[in-house]
């Protein structure tokens, strides 16, 4: 771990200014990978090119819900992100942003994304930001995180909501290609992030938090994010019916998911073997952001392409 007397700067490893600390609050890493399943959901959700407003709007809310979704995640779990050497330069544990100028940051974030769905978008648009909020503020960072090892999978479903928030968007309701599209970022969620928690699995442990990654055997852990890279690639080549989707989508979601599948049993078989250590999770963790950009971006093209 660093060391906990040295400076933020130090343990930041370059300075960063405050504005810095305030985007670093928002976990622009993650938001660059939810938000980049929204454009491609609104082109498919009109069966075209969406207008540059539209897009642009629902960016930028969906860019304010997930960084307060953050924001408050980092406020409630400070105490854990000062033990934990991933977390511990976070600019609450390193002083940079106050707790309390942390949480209104948080708060002002989920009111504009909120007004700003409804005021700009529409109605279902605002309140499925809201309930996104809501669920991984309260359901998964409150409740679930530190009490199951269930946590990443139901809690998860905070990551689903950028695709029927996009759909909302483009079309002011909802339909059954939206809700298949959901429960593919809710399957892929635990493929994703459950060996990033075996690479961390120390920092997990030290505070308590029952990731499957850091209590579970790496076997078991393996053979779990196995099953749901097949579940996810399984409902992925579902929307080709559903969406009438055509060659360039069938083609992504069936290499793509192959690719993906082949990484996880890798991966398992590596844990199975006399130096599971060796396994190398992060591999399939690097996998599963491919794929997920490679669906997205093939369901865009597709729907473009005559």
């Amino acid at each position: 771990m660093p060391d906990r007397a040295s400076s933020p700067t130090e343990r930041l490893g370059r300075p960063r200014g405050r504005l810095g600390a305030y985007v670093a609050l928002t976990k622009p890493r993650v938001m660059e990978l939810l938000l980049l399943t929204t454009a491609p959901t609104m082109v498919l959700a009109q069966g075209g090119l969406p207008s540059l407003w539209s897009v642009g709007a629902t960016l930028v809310g969906g860019a304010a819900s997930a960084g307060s979704a953050a924001v408050f995640n980092m406020y409630l779990d400070r105490d854990m992100d000062a033990q934990m050497s991933r977390t511990s330069g976070r600019p609450i544990v390193t002083g940079e942003i106050s707790p309390r100028a942390a949480l209104i940051f948080a708060w002002s974030l989920a009111l504009f994304a909120t007004a700003w769905f409804a005021t700009l978008v529409n109605v279902l648009a605002a309140s499925l930001s809201a309930l996104a909020i809501f669920w991984y503020v309260v359901v998964y960072t409150v409740v679930l995180k530190r009490r199951t090892t269930q946590n990443i999978v139901w809690g998860g479903l905070a990551g689903s909501f950028p695709v029927l928030i996009a759909w909302a968007s483009a079309t002011g309701t909802l339909a059954w290609s939206a809700v298949l599209l959901f429960v593919v970022v809710f399957l892929w969620t635990p493929a994703h992030y459950w060996p990033l928690s075996v690479r961390y699995g120390e920092d997990y442990r030290r505070v308590g938090v029952p990731m499957l990654g850091a209590v579970r055997s790496p076997t078991r852990v393996a053979a779990s994010v196995l099953r749901y890279a097949i579940a996810t690639t399984v409902c992925a080549l579902g929307l080709v019916p559903l969406a009438q989707m055509g060659a360039v989508y069938a083609a992504a979601a069936l290499l793509g998911g192959a690719w993906f599948v082949w990484h996880a049993w890798r991966y398992l078989c590596a844990a199975r073997s006399a130096t599971p250590e060796n396994a190398r999770p992060m591999r399939v963790f690097m996998a599963s952001n491919a794929y997920l950009a490679l669906l997205f971006i093939a369901l865009a093209v597709d729907t473009l392409v005559p």
